[in-house]
């Protein structure tokens, strides 16, 4: 069994034919060819748009058995008032992704900034209804008053009851060079972000036997050089503890995702973290790219 992961926010993404994917590539074999690069992807799609029974076992017709979607619940579950009264459509949207089989990793449910701790009971009644045996599921807030000291130790104590990870959103790097590009009148494209990607402390807590991280990168590489060295370190223990890890790595710019991957599964493999190679890495090189060396 893999212990870590890497991967990115989607699949199906035009501009990376002739980078991360073989010039000319069509749109059919985004999937494919996604799967033959990465081990696991986020499943943004789902949150927006509920899939048929026909497309989701086409997706598990065209990935490895290693590889793992972590699909979001739909907004319309997790963004339309209390969970428990939206039990009966997240408990069908877990069948409709068992067709997934093996393929199926942990389910993300994604809060809104408005679902803040006094709806705790809710989350607690919805996570004990959760049929765990089924499918691991992760929870992620964004309301700020989930990070203060008494109500994250309370929110993870919960998670830890029922072995619900935690989706970890790190979206430091835009707002540390926000404040440090502030009235020089620069425009950053990692900025520009700021209206999607909410502003929230990191707490690098692990409350089950996985751990998913969303971090979310600057498009200049080596921007990203320091806090990345940061999870190399965190990483390492966590897989020392014997927890899988989730990385899941975006960019405003999300053609530079891949390449922030890249860089990152090359820091691991650098400081001798035992993580499986990245396949992206293990593709025959093009005869033109040889013929340079």
């Amino acid at each position: 069994m893999l212990n870590f992961r890497m991967g990115c926010a989607v699949w199906a993404f035009k501009d990376w034919v002739g980078t991360f994917y073989p010039a000319k590539s069509q749109p059919t074999n985004f999937l494919r060819l996604y799967g033959e690069r990465m081990l696991t992807v986020e499943g943004n799609t789902t949150f927006y748009s509920v899939p048929s029974a026909e497309m989701v076992q086409r997706w598990a017709g065209h990935t490895p058995s290693e590889f793992r979607f972590c699909p979001k619940l739909p907004r319309a579950v997790t963004h339309e008032g209390p969970l428990m009264a939206h039990l009966p459509a997240a408990l069908s949207f877990l069948k409709l992704m068992q067709g997934l089989g093996e393929r199926l990793g942990p389910i993300m449910v994604q809060l809104p900034p408005s679902y803040s701790p006094a709806a705790f009971d809710d989350l607690a009644a919805f996570l004990k209804a959760w049929p765990h045996e089924v499918a691991p599921i992760a929870v992620e807030v964004r309301h700020l008053d989930w990070f203060r000291p008494a109500q994250a130790n309370r929110l993870n104590a919960l998670l830890t009851r029922f072995s619900v990870g935690r989706a970890l959103l790190d979206s430091r790097i835009m707002y540390d060079w926000e404040n440090q590009n502030k009235g020089q009148g620069n425009r950053d494209p990692q900025l520009e972000s700021n209206r999607r990607k909410p502003k929230v402390p990191l707490q690098p807590e692990v409350t089950a036997e996985f751990a998913i991280v969303r971090y979310i990168s600057h498009p200049q590489l080596m921007r990203n050089a320091d806090y990345l060295a940061g999870w190399v370190t965190q990483v390492n223990e966590w897989l020392k503890a014997g927890k899988q890890v989730y990385f899941f790595v975006h960019c405003p710019k999300e053609v530079e995702s891949p390449m922030v991957a890249k860089y990152f599964q090359g820091q691991l493999e650098a400081a001798r973290v035992d993580v499986p190679p990245l396949p992206w890495l293990e593709l025959a090189q093009p005869p033109d790219q040889l013929s340079l060396f």
